[in-house]
This record gives structure tokens, sequence and C-alpha cells, in this order.
């Protein structure tokens, strides 16, 4: 019986199988995770692109109507999964020039399987003065 017992003690199959199974849950967590935040760079991303092409429309003469910036922006966002706000276009004068006040909130989902992780909230304003 003892040296039935130490046999087994000496045996090293399948080591490696039980070091992989217990390291394979932490693996996969920050893979998730990785994938989590990459994600939400890219909705940052698809949000700056959408407010500058919607920049670029506010700069267009003959200017051009806040629903017409707006549905430039949608157009032109991209990697936002539909959690974009209506875009918030502001007109107003400094210095007797014309500009426009561009702002775009998202709120991006970034979960983590059974960890909680707190809202995250990705703004975007840009100010475009307008042509004469």
């Amino acid at each position: 019986m003892i040296q039935t017992l130490l046999r087994l003690a000496r045996n090293r199959r399948g080591a490696t199988a039980a070091e992989f199974s217990m390291v394979l849950p932490l693996f996969m967590m920050f893979i998730m995770a990785f994938i989590g935040i990459g994600s939400v760079f890219w909705a940052n991303a698809g949000l700056r692109h959408g407010v500058g092409e919607g920049a670029r429309v506010a700069t267009l003469f003959p200017r051009r109507s806040a629903g017409e910036i707006s549905t430039a922006i949608v157009r032109n966002s991209f990697g936002l999964g539909g959690v974009m706000t209506a875009p918030t276009i502001t007109p107003g004068t400094a210095n007797g020039q014309d500009f426009v006040d561009i702002t775009v909130t998202i709120n991006p989902q970034f979960d983590l399987f059974f960890i909680e992780v707190e809202p995250i909230r990705l703004t975007e304003t840009r100010r475009v003065y307008r042509p004469v």
C-alpha cells in the first residue's frame, strides 16, 4: 500500500493540465477586460470622428441647419452601439464672429462578468466658427 502511494506521488502526468486549469479563468478574465477596454476606446474614436464630421458640415457655405449637422454626426459615428444622446448644437457669437458649439455624450457599455463597473460617460465638445 505504501509503495503504491509513493509511486502515485512521483507520477507527474497531468500536472500541466492541472496548472492550466488553475490559470485559465484568470487569463480569460484578462482577455475579456482588454476587449471591454478596447471597445470603450473604439467608441471614443467613433464619437470624435462623428463630432469632427459634424464640425466640418457646420463650416460649409451656405450655412447648414442644426438638423443637417446632427444628421452628419449620427451618420459618421461608429462603435457606439446606439447609446448616443441627441447632439446638442448651440449657436452663438463671440467678438462679432458666429460659432456653433457641438456637444455629444455617450454611455458605452462596459461589463466584466460578475464585477460591477462604474458607468462610463464619454463627452466630446467642439466649437466651430462659421463663415460670414
